[in-house]
């Protein structure tokens, strides 16, 4: 795996409160290796191991992205919905920012299908043809299609399973995170001081309560991405 600097700085994060843990009674003795210390009733993760494992996360990721693989984010609580929006959408991943509808890996060949008629009902209603049908039928087509671009909007370009996913807060996408384990795809999670640190391929112990941390973990994968990317079109 390619080896390059990131340039992560230990300053930086805790400006963004990624050393902010959960509760000492809210948490998970699998990150004991993690945490550096407790303050005020809370934990304090280590950033040296943070910076440790984004740096290697941002090295797996460049290196799918040199060689075309495709990504999904996934991260539906409202503090990570928007960031995780934007950062897909900056690197050209796709994305699950509002609900993880339950078989959406495991189960693909309806996603799939979900996923032609989104693009249908789309078609119509560029080319006017739900203007012309009867009130009842028109409005009927609009409530699918508004229900399947809130759920579906962000993987709409998406034809098969991702290569890797990158999932923020692992207790609320557990499922997803289940369902990548039994697809055998490549996963790195965001994880604070409740998780399990052993589920993901790479995890990366950060406060994934706060929108500052979210963000700047997601904007230095996105930044690796979009690097490799860069090098996946100068060498084709």
């Amino acid at each position: 795996m390619t080896r390059r600097y990131w340039n992560i700085n230990l300053e930086e994060m805790m400006e963004a409160g990624v050393h902010f843990g959960h509760g000492t009674r809210k948490w998970n003795p699998r990150m004991a290796p993690y945490i550096s210390t407790k303050s005020k009733g809370i934990h304090i993760i280590n950033l040296t191991r943070t910076a440790r494992f984004l740096s290697e996360a941002c090295d797996l990721v460049f290196d799918a992205a040199s060689r075309g693989k495709q990504f999904l984010i996934v991260g539906t609580k409202n503090k990570a919905a928007d960031s995780v929006a934007r950062a897909a959408i900056r690197a050209r991943c796709h994305y699950v920012n509002k609900k993880w509808l339950g078989g959406m890996l495991t189960n693909w060949s309806t996603t799939e299908t979900r996923l032609h008629k989104f693009r249908d009902l789309r078609m119509e209603q560029k080319t006017g043809r739900l203007a012309r049908l009867p009130k009842r039928d028109a409005a009927m087509l609009k409530r699918q299609l508004s229900h399947l671009q809130t759920y579906l909007g962000g993987i709409k370009y998406m034809t098969g399973l991702p290569d890797i996913v990158i999932i923020v807060d692992q207790q609320e996408e557990y499922t997803a995170l289940r369902e990548c384990i039994t697809l055998g795809i490549p996963t790195i999670c965001l994880i604070d001081t409740n998780c399990d640190p052993d589920l993901a391929d790479i995890s990366i112990p950060a406060n994934d309560d706060a929108i500052a941390s979210i963000r700047l973990i997601l904007t230095k994968l996105v930044f690796a991405i979009c690097e490799g990317r860069s090098s996946y079109i100068r060498n084709p």
